[in-house]
């Protein structure tokens, strides 16, 4: 399925099997490492947006949107930030890992295995 076609109705789709192209992080979003992301909106529902995310091994700087996500493959460590980009806590991400983001919240990824999840977000 190429990027941004959308979920069919009543096909059954293996996130697994989703290829994703992927674009470097750059700049101060880099926290450690090569690390590049892709991205599959796979459809909008109730004004949510539907999606899988991947990113590759490495560190990178992010600021979270309004989501809910399902780790689906990988590994990495997340950690949350306050203002001035103190630690506030640390959480470990494997598959069946279920979490949620506030809008806003400062987090540093640092990712040891290809991590791919399947998002529900308030679009930006």
């Amino acid at each position: 399925m190429p990027a941004g076609a959308g979920l069919p109705a009543g096909v059954p789709l293996q996130p697994d099997g989703l290829v994703l192209e992927h674009e470097p992080v750059t700049g101060s979003a880099v926290a450690s490492g090569t690390p590049a992301t892709g991205l599959c909106e796979l459809g909008r529902f109730g004004g949510l947006e539907l999606g899988v995310w991947e990113m590759t091994e490495g560190g990178m700087y992010d600021t979270e949107a309004e989501e809910v996500f399902l780790v689906l493959s990988g590994s990495a460590t997340v950690e949350f930030l306050d203002e001035d980009g103190t630690v506030t806590s640390v959480h470990d991400l494997v598959p069946h890992t279920l979490m949620r983001f506030a809008a806003g919240t400062p987090t540093r990824w640092t990712v040891t295995s290809p991590l791919r999840k399947v998002y529900l977000a308030l679009p930006a």
